[in-house]
């Protein structure tokens, strides 16, 4: 049987890892690797590509936009999308656009086997006897694509709830000073007045606070989405906040084995400044690991901002969860 040409199309180094290694070492696959969109279908055009393996959220072309490309340009290859993206409209989108198969992240092992051996694209009933040689993973980059499963997951919810498509960004993740975060969470703001809410967390001795923040701006607008017109600006603020803080917080304490005990949220500042924020809580974030995902609605002029702060002490407790990810 000849090899078939397979290729891995995604900006996260452990999600193209984890791949690897539930693809088969007996599976007769020559397979190559994309850290992005454009880099795919530059391999793609070259030609000799049987089957792709596709990233929808990435920085430079995103996987709807590959979709495109290949429908555009007519180009051959099967495609089955791999993301943590899982509304139930993006999984229409990019079946509409072509894709044969949509998978959840982080992608089952046995459930990837048989999606591909199941549209005829390699192997068959084949076990996992063996890995494919993979690299280490700095810990920057597997916590980052955590994150981004997590993120995936609270969005699907969010987008249930408020009826919407969540369009979701790369996230960031980095060890930053009060001076830095302050900075970060000013180029967030862009100058507006914001409001914000924060609840902290704890769980297998890691902990931190997440901070969701608000653009006064946006928020009638949430209010008439979220149809709360009966109830007070404050307590949507906090029904919201209290929604996407736990499902992001759920999505990371599965991947990590640990149960996160959150408290109340609470406002933290309303109709603030991003200097009056920061004043109030410059003690308790001399030095976190931060965590910042920026979600926007389609269709909508609004987003917000949700920022994970994890202590110091927490970040050597995290490199131990993520070890057997990394290496």
């Amino acid at each position: 049987m000849s090899a078939v040409s397979l290729l891995i199309c995604d900006d996260s180094s452990l999600a193209r890892k984890q791949l690897l290694r539930a693809l088969p070492a007996d599976w007769p696959l020559d397979i190559s690797q994309a850290n992005g969109g454009r880099e795919a279908l530059e391999k793609i055009r070259e030609g000799d590509i049987d089957v792709l393996l596709l990233d929808l959220t990435m920085p430079d072309v995103d996987g709807y936009q590959v979709l495109a490309a290949l429908r555009e340009e007519k180009l051959s290859c099967q495609v089955v999308v791999i993301s943590a993206d899982i509304q139930v409209e993006a999984v229409r989108r990019v079946l509409e656009l072509g894709a044969l198969a949509f998978i959840r992240k982080p992608a089952d092992p046995a459930y990837l086997q048989q999606t591909l051996a199941g549209l005829g694209i390699a192997g068959g009933e084949v076990p996992v006897l063996q890995h494919r040689g993979t690299g280490a993973i700095p810990f920057r980059d597997a916590f980052r694509e955590v994150v981004n499963v997590a993120m995936g997951r609270a969005a699907a919810l969010l987008a249930r709830v408020l009826g919407v498509f969540v369009q979701l960004p790369i996230p960031n993740v980095n060890i930053l000073e009060v001076g830095e975060l302050h900075m970060a969470l000013a180029d967030a703001a862009q100058g507006d007045k914001l409001s914000a809410v924060c609840q902290g967390y704890i769980g297998g001795g890691i902990a931190g606070e997440a901070l969701l923040i608000f653009h006064d701006s946006e928020i009638a607008d949430m209010a008439r989405l979220m149809r709360a017109d009966d109830y007070l600006e404050l307590e949507m603020l906090l029904d919201l906040s209290s929604l996407l803080i736990s499902a992001c917080l759920s999505g990371i304490a599965d991947q990590i084995d640990v149960v996160f005990s959150q408290g109340h949220p609470q406002v933290l500042g309303q109709h603030a400044s991003i200097d009056e924020l920061i004043s109030v809580n410059r003690q308790r974030w001399k030095n976190t690991l931060a965590v910042e995902i920026s979600y926007s609605l389609e269709g909508h002029d609004i987003h917000f901002d949700l920022l994970l702060l994890f202590t110091e002490d927490s970040v050597e407790l995290l490199n131990r969860k993520l070890a057997y990810l990394m290496n």
